[in-house]
C-alpha cells in the first residue's frame, strides 16, 4: 500500500488537495475531483466511440471471415487481425478506459486513507508521532487505517489531549489542522467503512454503488455501439458483475471511495450519452449489413456442426491413430488428403505405383466418408484421423515420404516430422495455374519435392528461390493428371448437337465473385436471348453462404422462361463439361474447361484476390493473367451491356479457338498424357532407392 501511495496517491493527492482547497468541503471536493478526471479522459472516449464505431462497422467482413475460416479458428484469427491493420482498428481500446481506472482507484484509496499526508500536508514526523500515540492507546497495529483513526481520536474530547503532549515542533497547528477537517457529506462520515452488521445511514452508499453500476452497465448495453454488439454474457453476464462488485467494494473501502465510485459511474453514463450523440453510430455503420452477416455465419456454424465428427467417427479416428502410430506398421510412403473430393488429384500417381510396384501407401484421410475406405486393395492402408489427432499425428510421422496437396506445410498447424529429419515432403498441385498469387508467401518453403504442372511453374519456383536466397528444391516436370481425366470423360461424352447453345456461369468463391456482385446483370443480359443458361456455384460457396445462395435461386422462382438453372448438385461434374461456353471470374474449373473441351471463355473482371502481395517481386507473370484474353476475352463488370455480342463472338469463334487453346495446353501443360507415369515412377525409383541405402 505505501507503494502506491507514494508512486500514485501523492499525485492524485495534490488534486484531491487542490480541489478540496477550493470547495472546503470534503464530498464536494471528491465529485469535484472525479469531474476532473473525466474531463482530462474525455478525449480519450471519443477516440475510443470512433474506435467502436470503426469495429461494428468491419463486423460485417469479421464475420465473413469466420464463417470462411469456420473450421480454422487459427487461420480466422491472422485474417481478422490482419484485416484490423489495414483498417487502423485497435482490438484492445475499449479496455484502456479501465486500465486508466485502476490506478485512479488504488491512488485514491491512499488518498482517502491518508489525508494527514495528502489533504492537510502535515511534516512527515509529525504523522509518526501521531500514529505512534493512536497506536499507544489503541495497543494495536492501526494498518492502512492509521490517518483516520488519528483523526478520530483528535476529533475526541476524551482522546484528543493526550496529542498536545506531543514534543514535536507544529504539533499545536497539526492539531488545529486536524480539528479543522471535516470528512462528512450530506451527514455521511466518508472516513468510516460502512458494516453490514451496523444498520445506519452510511449503508446507503454501497447501495447506491450498485446501483449506479447496473444503470451504466444497462445503458452501456443499450447505448454503447460495441456493447450492443456483444452476446448475452458478454453483456447480461458483465452488468451482473460489475453491480456485484460494486457492492462489495463499497463495502470494504471507506464511504469516501464508494463515493468516487457512483460519482464515476454518473459521469461514465453523462459521457456515454454525449460521445453517442456527438458520434451516432447509424450514422457510420450498416446495420442490415451487419445483421444479413450475423445469419450466414449462424448457417456456416450450423453447418459445421453438422460436419463435426460423430461419437463413431471419433472412436475410429482413435483407432487408426493407434494403427498408424504402430511400430510393426512399417511405412515407405504417405499420402495425405484433407477431403474425399482430393483423391482424384492423387488418383493418377496413386493407381500407377498399386499397379507397377509393391510398395505399401499409407493413405490418410481427414474425411470420415472418404471414398478411400471403400478401395479393396491390400496394397491401400487407409487411416481416417480427425482435426484433434492430426497435428501430432503429423509430429510424429515416421516414413520415407510423404505426398500431400496442401501448402503451407509448417506455416500453421501441420508440422514436419519430429522424429525423422530426412523424410522428403512432396507436394502435388491441385490445379494448373500459377505459384505466384495463389498461394500464399512461403507456402511451398517447407516442401523438398515438388511435381510441377509445367515449365512455367518450375521458371516461378527457381525465381522465387533467387529472389529470397532460398536453397533450391527438388523440381519434377510433372504435368497435370487430373486434366487427363477429365479429357478422358469428356471423349466419352455425348456431343450431339442440343437446340439451345449452353452458357455456363461457373464463379470462384472468393470474396465479390460473380454471384456477389453481378450475377442478376448477368442474367438480365442472357435470358430470353435463345440460350440455355445454368448456374453452377462453387462447391465451397453453396457450403459457406448457403443462406446467399438460396436467396439468390429464390430472386428466379417466379421467372417464367425455360432458360434458365441452378446446378447445386455436385457429385457429376461432366455437366461443365457438356457447355458451349463458361463465364467465370477466377475460377480454376475454366481453365480446365477451355484445356479439355478446346472451347473459348469469358472472364469477368471481378476485383482479383492475391494471396500473396509480394507475387511481383518475381519476373515471371502469372499464368492466370496472361492466359485470359488467350483462350477468351475479358469484360469489365461495369460493361455487361456487352455481354451478348461477345457471347455471339466466341461462339462463332469456337473452331479458331479451339486450334489456339490446344497449342496453349501443349505449350504449358507438361507431359499430357503420362503425367501419372512421371509422378508415379519418380516415387517409385526413390523409394527404391532409399530402401537399397
Amino acid at each position: 500500500m505505501e507503494v502506491i501511495n507514494n508512486i500514485i496517491g501523492v499525485p492524485l493527492g495534490y488534486i484531491m488537495w487542490l480541489c478540496y482547497t477550493l470547495v472546503q468541503n470534503y464530498g464536494i471536493a471528491i465529485l469535484l475531483f472525479t469531474l476532473l478526471t473525466k474531463a482530462l479522459m474525455f478525449p480519450l472516449n471519443i477516440w475510443i466511440q470512433k474506435n467502436s464505431i470503426k469495429m461494428v462497422k468491419l463486423h460485417p467482413e469479421v464475420n465473413r471471415i469466420s464463417s470462411l475460416y469456420i473450421n480454422d479458428k487459427a487461420k480466422a484469427s491472422q485474417m481478422q487481425m490482419l484485416l484490423y491493420k489495414q483498417e487502423n482498428y485497435k482490438p484492445f481500446a475499449s479496455i484502456i478506459p479501465m486500465l486508466i481506472q485502476i490506478p485512479i482507484i488504488l491512488g485514491l484509496i491512499a488518498v482517502i486513507y491518508n489525508p494527514l499526508q495528502h489533504l492537510l500536508h502535515l511534516d512527515a514526523n509529525i504523522i509518526d508521532a501521531f500514529i505512534q500515540k493512536a497506536a499507544a492507546y489503541s495497543q494495536t497495529e492501526l494498518g492502512s487505517g492509521a490517518h483516520l483513526k488519528v483523526i478520530e481520536l483528535v476529533n475526541d474530547v476524551s482522546t484528543s489531549s493526550m496529542f498536545s503532549e506531543i514534543n514535536v515542533a507544529g504539533t499545536s497547528e497539526a492539531i488545529a489542522k486536524i480539528n479543522s477537517l471535516d470528512l462528512k457529506f450530506i451527514g455521511l462520515n466518508l472516513s468510516k467503512i460502512p458494516n453490514i452488521t451496523e444498520w445506519n445511514v452510511l449503508l446507503i452508499v454501497p447501495l447506491i454503488s450498485g446501483a449506479s453500476a447496473f444503470l451504466l452497465s444497462f445503458l452501456q448495453n443499450k447505448i454503447n455501439v460495441l456493447q450492443r454488439e456483444s452476446g448475452w454474457f458478454g453483456r447480461w453476464g458483465m452488468a451482473i458483475f460489475l453491480t456485484a462488485f460494486s457492492l462489495y467494494f463499497a463495502f470494504i473501502v471507506p464511504a469516501g471511495v464508494g463515493f468516487y465510485w457512483i460519482c464515476s459511474n454518473i459521469f461514465s453514463i453523462a459521457i456515454l450519452l454525449i460521445v453517442n450523440a456527438m458520434h451516432k453510430p447509424k450514422e457510420h455503420i450498416d446495420y442490415e449489413a451487419l445483421e444479413k452477416s450475423k445469419k450466414e455465419l449462424e448457417k456456416s456454424k450450423e453447418m459445421w456442426k453438422k460436419q463435426k465428427p460423430s461419437a463413431e467417427q471419433k472412436l475410429k479416428s482413435k483407432q487408426d491413430y493407434k494403427r498408424f502410430l504402430d511400430e510393426k506398421n512399417i511405412k515407405m510412403l504417405v499420402f495425405y488428403s484433407e477431403k474425399n473430393g482430393f483423391y482424384k488429384y492423387l488418383k493418377g500417381v496413386v493407381e500407377y505405383i498399386l499397379n507397377n510396384s509393391d510398395i505399401v501407401i499409407h493413405y490418410v484421410t481427414s474425411d470420415p466418408n472418404d471414398n478411400i475406405f471403400s478401395m479393396d486393395n491390400p496394397q491401400i492402408k487407409s487411416y481416417y484421423i480427425d482435426d484433434t489427432k492430426l497435428i501430432v499425428l503429423f509430429m510424429k510421422i515416421d516414413t520415407d515420404m510423404v505426398v500431400m496437396t496442401m501448402s503451407d506445410l509448417q506455416q500453421y498447424h501441420l508440422k514436419r516430422s519430429f522424429v525423422r529429419k530426412d523424410i522428403e515432403y512432396v507436394y502435388m498441385f491441385h490445379y494448373p495455374l500459377s505459384t505466384t498469387m495463389v498461394l500464399k508467401k512461403g507456402a511451398l518453403d517447407a516442401y523438398d519435392t515438388i511435381f510441377c504442372v509445367g515449365k512455367f511453374q518450375m521458371d516461378e519456383i527457381r525465381q522465387t528461390e533467387q529472389h529470397y536466397k532460398q536453397p533450391a528444391k527438388n523440381l519434377v516436370l510433372c504435368g497435370y493428371a487430373m486434366l487427363e481425366q477429365l479429357q478422358a470423360s469428356y471423349d466419352a461424352m455425348d456431343k450431339t448437337p442440343r437446340g439451345k447453345k449452353k452458357i455456363l456461369i461457373a464463379p470462384s468463391w472468393q470474396e465479390n465473385n460473380i454471384l456477389d456482385s453481378c450475377i442478376h446483370e448477368i442474367l438480365d443480359e442472357l435470358l430470353k436471348k435463345g440460350y440455355h443458361v445454368v448456374v453452377r456455384p462453387h462447391p465451397e460457396y453453396v457450403k459457406r453462404y448457403a443462406a446467399k445462395m438460396n436467396s439468390i435461386v429464390e430472386s428466379y422462382n417466379d421467372y417464367n422462361g425455360d432458360d434458365l438453372s441452378f446446378e447445386l448438385d455436385f457429385t457429376d461434374s461432366s455437366s461443365i463439361f457438356n457447355s458451349d461456353l463458361v463465364i467465370s471470374d477466377w475460377s480454376g474449373t475454366a481453365y480446365e474447361f477451355a484445356f479439355v473441351t478446346k472451347k473459348p471463355v469469358i472472364f469477368i473482371d471481378t476485383p482479383q484476390k492475391i494471396n500473396n502481395p509480394e507475387y511481383d517481386v518475381i519476373e515471371a507473370k502469372p499464368l492466370e493473367i496472361i492466359l485470359r484474353n488467350e483462350i477468351g476475352i475479358q469484360i469489365d463488370p461495369q460493361e455487361l451491356g456487352g455481354l451478348c455480342p461477345a457471347v455471339e463472338e466466341l461462339l462463332a469463334s469456337s473452331e479458331k479457338y479451339a486450334s489456339k487453346i490446344a497449342e496453349i495446353r501443349q505449350t504449358y501443360i507438361a507431359n499430357f498424357g503420362s503425367s501419372s507415369k512421371v509422378g508415379g515412377q519418380y516415387i517409385i525409383d526413390k523409394l527404391n532407392s532409399k530402401e537399397k541405402k
